[in-house]
């Protein structure tokens, strides 16, 4: 038996600055965090110095801008970021399309059909030489690459990751 206490799911607690800071079993890390966007996406650590991590429920980081006591017992606060937790860590949305435009790796520029295709949730067969996984997709708007979200490249196929509320038909 592990002398970490348990997960309060009910409850925002803020991440330890490193594992050797874990006080609750199965509870990354700030630093492993930070790391994860830093090794998939090449997104630069100091890009988060303004931020804090937190959990809520079993393994969905949220991130906030700012500092708050530890533990809140709130509903919600920031925006959520990553599921944890399980064997492939997956990025949500919302924290791609605010901090993807920051990476520098695992990104898919989609042409405007496949962007469209995209956004409405639709998989499509695609070529990617890249890493298989999690990746940003994103497309030019204005000159500029801009995250639209979440998709799960694999086996020539890239899955939009889109959540159902938030799919558009553009």
């Amino acid at each position: 038996m592990s002398d970490l206490a348990q997960n309060d799911g009910q409850r925002f607690d803020r991440l330890p600055e490193t594992s050797a800071e874990r006080t609750v079993e199965g509870r990354v890390s700030r630093e492993e965090v930070v790391e994860y966007f830093e090794d998939r996406f090449a997104i630069p650590p100091e890009t988060f110095d303004d931020h804090t991590f937190w959990e809520k429920g079993a393994g969905k980081i949220w991130i906030y801008h700012g500092d708050a006591p530890t533990p809140l017992e709130i509903e919600a606060m920031g925006m959520t970021c990553l599921r944890t937790r399980q064997e492939h860590w997956k990025p949500t949305t919302d924290v791609v399309q605010r901090f993807g435009r920051h990476a520098e790796a695992c990104v898919i520029e989609l042409d405007r059909e496949e962007a469209q295709a995209f956004a409405a949730g639709e998989d499509q067969e695609r070529e990617w030489d890249g890493d298989w996984g999690y990746l940003i997709a994103a497309h030019r708007i204005a000159g500029d690459l801009e995250p639209l979200g979440i998709g799960l490249y694999v086996h020539g196929e890239l899955r939009s990751m889109v959540p159902k509320g938030r799919q558009r038909d553009l």
